[in-house]
């Protein structure tokens, strides 16, 4: 299990009490003779920025477990989900929005480039909400856990999420204006991909940035 932000180690021994290899990181040298206290030799505690974690070098079979700080929680998981398929399975918690988000359906307000990223490379559930009251001291947030199990990956995903990248970039405009600059002969592609020239970024689901990737030259 790969957590990151081990903190003051509840979540941390928890884990390891499942039988579980735990990797826990933490940024805070000032937690460490704490950590060294609560967690002892029950898991590995990095003190050190999980944003460098080298995703090939996550071998064997993991699932990330983790509290995410709010501000780096969202593209820290968007990162290891696209580089690090050795991580089969998310159990996070981000700021509520943020998971909703990354569970959106094409066609509403919140649906973004998050979204299509997080589908095209897993299924996505939230899985419940956390009230501000189980903090201490309480934010001014509400919390979500997302569970996201990885899905086989299409060999066109990292080109849709480059195309969906451009089309969010330019949200209101249609979808042959917005991907025109990336897409060379952007009308005859969309058509041999069936989707709409006139839609809009939000209004294209992930496996309609796959089609369109897939007719990509």
């Amino acid at each position: 299990v790969l957590e990151v932000g081990a903190g003051v180690g509840t979540l941390t021994r928890a884990l390891a009490a499942t039988g579980a290899r735990v990797v826990a990181y933490e940024v805070d040298e000032r937690l460490r003779p704490l950590l060294e206290e609560t967690v002892g030799a029950e898991a590995e505690v990095r003190f050190t920025d999980a944003a460098g974690i080298d995703p090939l070098a996550l071998e064997g079979r993991w699932v990330m477990v983790a509290n995410l700080p709010y501000n780096v929680g969202t593209p820290l998981v968007l990162d290891l989900l696209r580089h690090a398929p050795n991580i089969e399975r998310f159990v996070v918690m981000l700021q509520r929005e943020a998971v909703e988000r990354l569970a959106a359906d094409p066609g509403t307000k919140i649906y973004g480039l998050p979204s299509v990223t997080a589908q095209l490379y897993g299924t996505v559930e939230v899985a419940f909400r956390v009230s501000p009251s189980v903090f201490i001291p309480p934010p001014r947030v509400e919390s979500a856990v997302a569970r996201i199990q990885r899905r086989s990956v299409d060999p066109h995903a990292a080109g849709a999420v480059r195309l969906a990248a451009a089309a969010f970039g330019q949200r209101r405009k249609m979808v042959r204006r917005s991907l025109a600059a990336v897409l060379p002969a952007v009308g005859s592609v969309l058509a041999a991909a069936g989707v709409d020239p006139t839609l809009r970024a939000e209004d294209l689901s992930p496996a309609d940035y796959l089609r369109i990737a897939a007719h990509a030259r």
